[in-house]
């Protein structure tokens, strides 16, 4: 009999409308599973309390979904989780738990349980796919499964809101990562963005990620780059992606993005924003504990 342990963070799927909107709501996704589980399934589930919208899942509760997963003995772990943050979440955990030797599968849906949506559908292919199923991150939603490395929600409402940016395996073995307390964001560069601005912000982060343009370029204004160059050197970590979807960064390719390279800003490559978000914040987490 296959052991599996449900991990219910919140997130639309487990909603139920409320005076000001859609809130989380005790027992829906428990009800669901009893109702959509086989009966050879043994289902233990570990819920959020209180359970969360996934505007307000971070970093501490990434570690906390980590630990459960790295200390459950079953076959498999299922995360209900919000789309919103959806892409966050599944870059973190493919990090965090890379070489893991069973399946972990996110689930989320556009409609909450009991509503005529998606819901019953996702959190049955869910069901489906954390039983033996391949190990590693994945997303069961719209029908599909999709490695959680590098989503993209692409639609604020439809059904079908995810798609995938293929990018490179974290590496193995498999040992649990943690995410450290630590001030890291992702800023986009916009035409006419003030230097002055941007050094106020980096001056309040140990890291980013800045979304550039194209193939990596950025404006030429020599302040913008004396804000870079000022960061890194005071030991600000900074990482590059592009602001396009697909492609990645071609470092060299434009004299406009030499300024960036000079500074000392990483090359993220192909990776999505929130991918390169998740890999720098290992990265410094791991500095921070003396494994770096």
């Amino acid at each position: 009999m296959a052991r599996i342990l449900v991990v219910h963070t919140g997130g639309t799927i487990g909603m139920a409308p409320g005076p000001e909107g859609l809130r989380p709501a005790a027992g829906l996704v428990e009800a669901a599973l009893q109702a959509l589980a086989p009966e050879a399934l043994t289902v233990e589930v570990l819920a959020f309390d209180p359970l969360v919208d996934s505007a307000d899942i971070g970093p501490a509760d990434w570690n906390r979904i980590t630990d459960a997963v790295a200390d459950w003995q079953g076959d498999g772990v299922l995360v209900t989780h919000g789309t919103d943050t959806m892409a966050f979440t599944g870059a973190a955990l493919s990090a965090a738990l890379a070489g893991i030797a069973m399946p972990v599968v996110l689930c989320g849906s556009m409609t909450p349980l009991g509503m005529g949506g998606d819901a019953e559908a996702n959190l049955a292919l869910a069901l489906q796919a954390v039983q033996g199923g391949q190990a590693g991150v994945w997303l069961a939603f719209a029908g599909r499964l999709m490695p959680a490395s590098g989503l993209v929600k692409h639609h604020a409402s439809e059904a079908d809101a995810f798609r995938v940016v293929p990018q490179q395996s974290d590496p193995g073995p498999f040992r649990p990562r943690h995410f450290a307390d630590l001030r890291l964001a992702i800023l986009t560069l916009t035409p006419g963005l003030p230097a002055s601005a941007l050094a106020a912000m980096l001056a309040e982060l140990d890291g980013a990620v800045l979304r550039v343009f194209g193939a990596g370029t950025m404006m030429g204004d020599p302040a913008m780059a004396a804000v870079l160059t000022a960061a890194v050197a005071r030991g600000c970590a900074l990482r590059a992606v592009s602001q396009c979807e697909a492609g990645g960064l071609a470092e060299g390719a434009y004299a406009a993005g030499e300024a960036l390279w000079r500074a000392g800003v990483g090359n993220g490559g192909a990776e999505t924003a929130e991918v390169a978000l998740v890999r720098l914040w290992l990265a410094l987490s791991d500095q921070r504990a003396g494994r770096g």
